[in-house]
């Protein structure tokens, strides 16, 4: 089934990420990022700074942290035909993360989400309307935004409605990671009231997508399911560019 998905999408692959798009509004404050079942909030107020000390040094310019910026986009399609076999579902609601590319923790930090961007922003529209035409997928979700990154192994994400997905059974997380590689993670349930036939699931099956991958810049991700998937991008934002160009 993976061989299939790979065949029919490999032409996708070759599409351009798209054209610049105008500079954007002033971000809202940005949302913290969030495990599984706990709800983001926004960012209130800035900590507060300790008492300056008259007699020390002022601190260099150089140890600042540095908040990276990433541009990430998904694509969320479902199989309109049989992409695979017959399987218990109802296992895979107890089936242990796919991990790709594991490494140790490297901290607690959890990432911000800076902006949510508008469709003129998106890279893999061309994609989503090579899907709209196969008459193998639909796609059912297509959003972007702009986020730091959490520490790797916190699996701290933000919920599909904080992105701008609504899609009728369609619930989970995205979480984007950094340690000594990038990690864009998957924590997503897909109940179908019209599953793929082929598949011995009945009206209401809930399909279970949990799985991380190392990721790399202006490569695109698929995330494989017999019932759906997931295309997804990351780019840089540059220091000074205005995010979607």
């Amino acid at each position: 089934m993976m061989h299939r998905l790979a065949t029919i999408l490999c032409a996708l692959a070759a599409l351009a990420l798209g054209t610049a798009q105008p500079a954007l509004a002033a971000p809202p404050p940005p949302l913290q990022a969030h495990p599984a079942g706990a709800p983001a909030a926004a960012s209130t107020s800035a900590p507060k700074a300790a008492p300056a000390n008259k007699n020390a040094a002022a601190p260099a310019a150089a140890s600042a942290p540095v908040h990276r910026e990433y541009q990430i986009e998904i694509i969320v399609f479902r199989a309109l035909k049989t992409l695979g076999s017959p399987e218990d579902w109802k296992a895979e609601l107890h089936m242990a993360p796919n991990v790709s590319g594991a490494e140790s923790p490297t901290g607690t930090g959890v990432g911000h989400l800076v902006r949510i961007l508008p469709p003129s922003a998106y890279k893999l529209t061309a994609i989503w309307n090579t899907l709209r035409a196969s008459p193998d997928y639909a796609p059912v979700a297509h959003a972007a935004w702009i986020q730091t990154a959490s520490d790797w192994g916190t699996h701290a994400g933000f919920d599909l409605s904080e992105l701008g997905v609504d899609v009728p059974g369609l619930t989970g997380l995205v979480y984007f990671e950094r340690g000594t590689y990038l990690h864009l993670g998957l924590t997503l349930d897909y109940t179908m009231q019209h599953p793929p036939a082929g598949l011995d699931a009945p009206p209401g099956t809930t399909f279970v997508m949990n799985e991380t991958r190392r990721v790399r810049f202006y490569q695109r991700n698929y995330y494989d399911h017999p019932a759906f998937g997931v295309i997804a991008l990351v780019l840089p934002v540059h220091a000074g560019q205005t995010p979607g160009q």
